[in-house]
């Protein structure tokens, strides 16, 4: 059984990973647990505390926030606070798209799983590396996007892909194949849409 909370030291920063699985009542009660262990840890490094793992709301990030400050002083960053993609949610709509039909996928998408749809897709949870999502129009990812997303695979051009974070290697949208590097999954990216046949990521 996987731990709800892994604290490790990287580079020149403490980072927790919550365990993507667990509600977030037992991570709450884990971090508890964990926090004499926490503070132990960074009375030795004085680094900043970086969250990943499971996709906490901006309420959940607040109260996990409090709750290392009011043992520890120091700089938390999050990478897993889920503003539901609002940037690349709101590009789609300001964006003349066609309509179709909407599928809503409840879960994330493990390794080797393929979900595909004839119309517009919306997965309510991650799509990790090794998994694949394949829409006739849109695909819209509420967390992080790991593994493969095709939108528009019918030929549709004007189909886009919203998410939380882009950290795929590979995106397609049409018949349009792109190849991500490194420094651009380092970067911050949440919408992909095309232009002029390439794949522009925003």
């Amino acid at each position: 059984m996987r731990s709800n909370i892994l604290i490790s030291m990287k580079k020149n920063e403490i980072v927790i990973k919550m365990n993507e699985e667990a509600d977030y009542k037992g991570i709450v009660e884990s971090l508890q647990k964990k926090l004499p262990e926490l503070k132990k840890l960074y009375s030795e490094e004085k680094n900043p505390i970086r969250i990943t793992g499971k996709l906490l709301n901006e309420t959940e990030a607040n109260e996990i926030s409090n709750m290392i400050n009011e043992k520890i002083d120091v700089n938390i960053e999050f990478d897993n606070v889920n503003q539901l993609g609002l940037y690349g949610i709101k590009k789609a709509y300001e964006q003349d798209l066609e309509n179709s039909e909407t599928y809503f996928f409840k879960g994330g998408v493990r390794s080797g799983q393929k979900i595909e749809t004839e119309g517009s897709i919306v997965i309510l949870g991650d799509v990790n590396s090794g998994g694949e999502v394949i829409a006739g129009g849109n695909v819209v990812v509420l967390g992080f996007l790991r593994g493969l997303a095709h939108a528009g695979a019918k030929g549709n051009k004007k189909a886009i892909i919203a998410c939380h974070r882009i950290e795929s290697a590979q995106l397609r949208i049409a018949n349009i194949l792109k190849e991500i590097e490194k420094e651009e999954i380092e970067e911050t990216k949440q919408y992909a849409s095309l232009k002029d046949e390439e794949i522009i990521l925003e």
